[in-house]
């Protein structure tokens, strides 16, 4: 169950049962505040547009709907009121995708009634959203000491700006990485940047899995566990790629984390090449204590040799496909850490690639595509929710790597891997 925060004085309350919620109404904890707002289902047109409308405020720092506790407005005290379970998520969840502009991912929890009847609570978590403001009815709203506003255009203009410079951050995050490529002047294959930090997250966030004993073991089941997560693996179906991760199997220390790397790369990412034709093929993740996360693959491209040329005539194409499969395995990676050491924060994510100029992207046929890249780097970075992590990497992977495929015309053929609710 992810914790709800009440007041200063509770911060991290987690009900579990209809009992728990009782106690709540009973020792006065409930009111509705910048985190927190009660409310009764939603029956209508009307109220689903209301419900939006919460939602939205709520994004713009995170915050907590409780669905099934309501305001006696006589007493000025709150009530149980249990709601029919039966579908009420999905009505939340749709609403939430639907209806603000850009959707909203939520995490929602069911707390059944005592009375085992169908009934209960549903608890609406709205994380603090990298996309925020969002609209309903062309309108922004933001969330007051009590109650939800709608926001004026200084207002919206300054979240804007906020998250802008957040974006900007994480690119020199990127930069610095694509700067101290081991391999940056070995070879001609372009390479594939991933970047990852949470954005509130305490400096040892991590210490518990870097700091361990047998981090070495527990990196490598994190990378068992993200290619063999089933939603993972349903999304990238055929889509296969070597090397991928399992591919780094050495562990060394490193300043402030540790890394997996492939053979080549050893202590202080020196590359040694030992002779063989994959000696170019590097992959290295490295892990830090503030759960920063850092993913270098050095075949984003290779020889496409045709029938008709020499293999000194042929040309690199660019493996997209590659560039779908890490990510989708870094955001999985992402998700599984978060839960891992209970972090239900947000993530601020980017991908780079370079030596991209004039190349097209690998076909299956005897052709490369047509389109060639016209810039020799490829960057783009986000923010991206737990919730979106738990049930929307499709988008999130979208918004990461949407310009590169449509530049090489290809989106349209990793759809299952970017789909809204992949």
């Amino acid at each position: 169950m992810t914790s709800i925060y009440l007041s200063s004085d509770n911060p991290r309350w987690v009900p579990k049962t209809e009992a728990d919620l009782q106690a709540a109404v009973d020792g006065g904890l409930f009111e509705e505040s910048h985190h927190l707002d009660l409310k009764k289902a939603p029956n209508s047109k009307g109220d689903n547009k209301e419900l939006a409308r919460d939602l939205a405020s709520f994004a713009v720092d995170g915050g907590t709907l409780i669905i099934g506790v309501q305001e006696n407005k006589d007493s000025r005290t709150f009530e149980l009121a249990p709601q029919p379970l039966n579908g009420l998520p999905e009505k939340i969840e749709q609403v939430a995708r639907t209806i603000p502009d850009p959707p909203l991912t939520v995490i929602t929890e069911e707390v059944s009634a005592a009375a085992d009847d169908g009934t209960g609570y549903l608890i609406v978590h709205i994380p603090a959203s990298p996309l925020a403001p969002h609209m309903v009815d062309n309108r922004y709203f933001g969330r007051g000491d009590k109650t939800k506003y709608q926001m004026g255009d200084a207002e919206v203009v300054a979240l804007h700006m906020r998250r802008r410079n957040a974006e900007a951050d994480t690119l020199t995050l990127l930069r610095k990485e694509m700067d101290e490529d081991p391999l940056r002047d070995i070879g001609t294959q372009s390479h594939l940047f991933l970047v990852a930090q949470p954005t509130a997250g305490r400096r040892d966030m991590c210490l518990p899995i870097t700091g361990a004993k047998d981090w070495n073991q527990r990196l490598h089941m994190l990378i068992r566990r993200a290619l063999e997560s089933p939603r993972t693996r349903a999304a990238l179906s055929g889509m296969g790629f070597s090397p991928d991760l399992s591919s780094a199997h050495q562990g060394h220390r490193r300043a402030r984390g540790v890394a997996l790397s492939s053979s080549g790369l050893g202590a202080g990412r020196i590359f040694s090449p030992e002779g063989r034709s994959s000696d170019e093929q590097v992959i290295e993740l490295q892990f830090f204590e503030d759960g920063g996360l850092r993913l270098l693959m050095t075949r984003l491209s290779g020889a496409n040799s045709r029938a008709y040329e020499s293999p000194d005539e042929a040309e690199q194409v660019i493996f997209d496909s590659a560039a779908v499969v890490f990510t989708r395995h870094m955001l999985e990676l992402i998700r599984l850490i978060s839960e891992d050491v209970g972090y239900h924060g947000n993530w601020a994510v980017a991908v780079g690639a370079n030596r991209l100029r004039g190349r097209r992207r690998w076909s299956q046929s005897m052709f490369a595509g047509y389109h060639r890249y016209s810039a020799d780097t490829y960057e783009e970075s986000t923010g991206t929710t737990l919730a979106e992590l738990r049930d929307a990497q499709g988008t999130v992977s979208r918004r990461l790597l949407g310009p590169l495929l449509r530049s090489l015309d290809s989106e349209e053929a990793f759809e299952s891997a970017l789909a809204a609710e992949g």
